[in-house]
């Protein structure tokens, strides 16, 4: 079968839907299919990193367009971006071979609309793979006002991707939700939660210690958060709880992994108040994971009160993968609220809302204590439902049966 698969990211970026979309891709052309990637030239978190225009990994035809890489500083700049990309992807489709089915993900926004508008003009099956539920997310997160008529507008675009879908794949119930509040049939959504990066992360106790002693944190107690630093993960009340520790608790160390304009916000926090025990890095290579994540004392999982169901923080799989202790701040219920009440106190785990620093700072030495007191060791992973193992194969067999559908 010919699958063409669509996504601003993709190998060799590091950035979560590019992991993810490179692990699809993969198996589906170890399972014979004809593979075809259209993503971008520019690295998702580092425009000014280019990869090759033309590339053959694995047996996959990867093709990576032009789009402009102003980066993420304004609005304006997001969107020249975006406009490009979409417009280069169009091109593209146009001069490649029909595809039987084409597989679109949700960056940027909108290029779903184009995956379905091609499947619908040249006969194609379409599989729309949300990872994040746009334009609810951008009127949650007040980009965009409800009711204005850009967002009735993008509203009617949004379901016309969802219509023309022959499956909607979303990541979890709440997700599933909001997908069959906007008239979509059942019996096309499959819920899927992106999997844990089963082969390279697991407790790794010789990455950890390279990690800690690399960046000076031997005696320190690393509270971490990795991965993309969104608005739609308001990172502020972890920053008065920071600067807080600081003057209470020089042993406490604050590491941010990753990118995103939040990560910015951090650094600026953090010069301007002069806090000496915070530590930010870009995104790490893959084969690093294991170890960075194990370095840790503590992991925080944050999500805004109203993305519940709009967005999906999928680290915390990976974070179950090293058996670690975590604190959530963010709305209940919801998913990652969930599983966390499912451990059964097998791993040491709190939670806090935003907007209460004195919580989330008592609810740090709480957690503190208790790690103290468990350690850190090489135990089987949890999450073993989120794993590669499990999940990969039921969206390969989602989109193969795509085809078959009428």
């Amino acid at each position: 079968m010919r699958i063409t698969l669509i996504n601003q990211a993709f190998y060799p970026d590091v950035v979560s839907s590019g992991q993810h979309l490179a692990d699809l891709a993969v198996s589906l052309a170890a399972r014979g299919h004809e593979v075809t990637v259209i993503t971008s030239r520019r690295a998702y978190d580092d425009p000014a990193k280019k990869f090759p225009a033309r590339e053959t990994w694995r047996d996959i035809k990867i093709f990576r367009v032009f789009n402009t890489g102003f980066g993420k500083h304004a609005k304006w700049r997001r969107a020249a971006d975006f406009l490009t990309f979409l417009l280069s992807s169009c091109r593209r489709l146009a001069l490649l071979p029909k595809p039987e089915v084409i597989v679109a993900l949700t960056s940027p926004p909108l290029v779903s609309v184009i995956a379905a508008g091609y499947a619908r003009l040249r006969g194609a099956k379409f599989c729309y793979w949300i990872m994040d539920l746009n334009p609810d997310e951008a009127i949650a997160a007040g980009w965009l006002s409800p009711g204005s008529f850009a967002a009735k507008w993008l509203e009617r675009l949004s379901r016309f991707s969802l219509k023309q879908a022959a499956v909607v794949v979303v990541l979890d119930e709440f997700m599933e939700r909001r997908i069959l509040a906007k008239g979509i049939a059942a019996g096309k959504i499959a819920v899927i939660p992106p999997w844990s990066h089963d082969a390279e992360v697991r407790f790794d106790p010789a990455g950890r210690a390279a990690f800690r002693k690399t960046h000076g944190l031997e005696k320190k107690f690393v509270v971490m958060y990795a991965g993309n630093h969104s608005p739609c993960h308001p990172l502020t009340t972890v920053l008065a709880a920071m600067k807080e520790l600081a003057m209470s608790a020089a042993d406490i160390s604050f590491c941010f992994v990753g990118g995103g304009s939040e990560q910015r916000r951090v650094k600026t926090f953090a010069q301007e108040n002069k806090l000496p025990n915070v530590l930010c890095l870009p995104y790490q290579p893959l084969d690093q994971l294991a170890g960075v994540l194990s370095a840790a004392d503590l992991h925080l999982v944050v999500m805004g009160d109203p993305f519940v169901g709009l967005v999906h923080p999928c680290k915390a799989y990976n974070l179950l993968r090293v058996n670690a202790p975590i604190l959530y701040m963010g709305p209940r219920p919801s998913h990652i609220s969930k599983i966390l009440d499912q451990l059964n106190g097998r791993l040491p785990v709190g939670w806090t809302p935003h907007g209460d620093p004195a919580s989330a700072v008592k609810t740090i030495l709480e957690l503190k204590s208790a790690v103290a007191q468990v350690g850190r060791q090489n135990f089987e992973p949890l999450g073993e439902c989120f794993s590669k193992e499990t999940l990969l194969p039921r969206l390969v067999a989602a989109i193969e049966a795509t085809n078959r559908k009428t």
